[in-house]
């Protein structure tokens, strides 16, 4: 329950993150959704082994983090949170692609754990992107970005509630959890006692969700909340958009192993 905690606290530091002023925070949300939207297709349109390829594209989460004050121990923690569902993900991939495809020196890699690598590589610089995303333009203004931009309305709005939703869930847990420590003199708490734990948690966030729902009802909410003022693009946000999407497309037509091969003597052209 500890880490829960600390992934609330976590997610209130990307929200108080969101309303920094810096040339990040400053760009029309649209523009970062539609270059971490670019960003993440050329993340998936290389090779299932290609690792090193993608080394080059770990530049634009790490300056979307140094302009917007995102501070790196942030990310670090939110990818630590991710990576062991990529771990066990591709588990098995060294011993389903046995066959020789790497050597390096004595060391000789399998394709397996090249694909390995691969995907953990991805999956690092997808969580990294994302968290980057939302600390420097806030959950509210992405899930309104995807509407204008033309996400269905009920994507949109389902994202917003279930990041409102996390907080009152985690809330409820934080209380339940409190209460429990004080009855249980410092037992920890057992297999047996996790399943009541988890319904009784369940059953109080309901209960709070449908009087958040009662409150907003009384407010006059008709299943779709009011639209946001819309911004619109200019030369930054082109400047911002077009020149991400060179270095993309950069990056996919040459990779780095073609580009460092092309400098050493003898190498190709």
């Amino acid at each position: 329950m500890a880490s829960l905690a600390d992934a609330l606290l976590d997610l209130r530091e990307m929200d108080r993150l969101a309303r920094l002023d810096t040339p990040i925070h400053r760009l029309e949300p649209r523009a970062k959704v539609l270059a971490t939207a670019l960003f993440l297709a050329v993340l998936a349109s290389f090779g299932p082994r290609e690792v090193s390829s993608l080394l080059p594209l770990a530049l634009f989460p790490v300056a979307l983090a140094a302009l917007g004050g995102i501070p790196f121990a942030l990310v670090v923690r939110k990818v630590a949170l991710g990576l062991p569902f990529i771990l066990v993900l591709g588990a098995f991939l060294p011993w389903l692609e046995r066959m020789p495809a790497l050597q390096v020196g004595p060391l000789v890699l399998s394709a397996g754990w090249l694909a390995y690598g691969s995907l953990l590589a991805r999956g690092i610089l997808a969580m990294a992107t994302a968290t980057v995303l939302v600390a420097a333009t806030g959950f509210g203004e992405m899930c309104a970005a995807l509407d204008r931009l033309g996400a269905p309305r009920a994507f949109s709005q389902q994202l917003l509630f279930l990041h409102r939703y996390l907080f009152l869930v985690g809330e409820e847990a934080e209380r339940a959890r409190q209460a429990r420590a004080l009855r249980a003199a410092g037992r920890p708490l057992s297999a047996r006692e996790f399943g009541p734990f988890a319904g009784h948690l369940l059953i109080r966030s309901w209960e709070r969700a449908e009087r958040v729902h009662l409150a907003l009802c009384a407010r006059g909410f008709e299943g779709t909340l009011p639209k946001r003022v819309q911004g619109r693009f200019r030369r930054r946000e082109w400047t911002f958009l077009l020149g991400w999407a060179t270095f993309f497309i950069l990056c996919r037509w040459r990779p780095l192993p073609v580009l460092l091969g092309s400098l050493l003597p003898g190498g190709a052209p």
